[in-house]
């Protein structure tokens, strides 16, 4: 999974990366610095803790984000 939503303070995309088959799990923050972690479970949990809805310029977009997070976690419970 990759999906990019436009931060409010940039004009590049923050982007994240779900990669199962490869085993890549990062973002890309409004800065253009990024993150990389261990699991989708990390990335997730700091999605959650750090962007805020009011961070984006499309609400639409943010909350869309969050739909397809939970879809993954629910779709990686059930396959466990």
């Amino acid at each position: 999974m990759e999906y990019n939503l436009y931060s409010k303070d940039s004009a590049y995309p923050c982007e994240v990366t779900i990669d199962e088959e490869n085993g890549r799990y990062m973002i890309r923050k409004a800065d253009t610095s990024g993150e990389i972690f261990n699991s989708a479970e990390e990335l997730t949990t700091w999605i959650r803790a750090n962007w805020k809805e009011g961070d984006f310029r499309s609400k639409k977009q943010y909350h869309f984000l969050m739909e397809l997070l939970d879809e993954y976690e629910w779709e990686m419970e059930a396959g466990q």
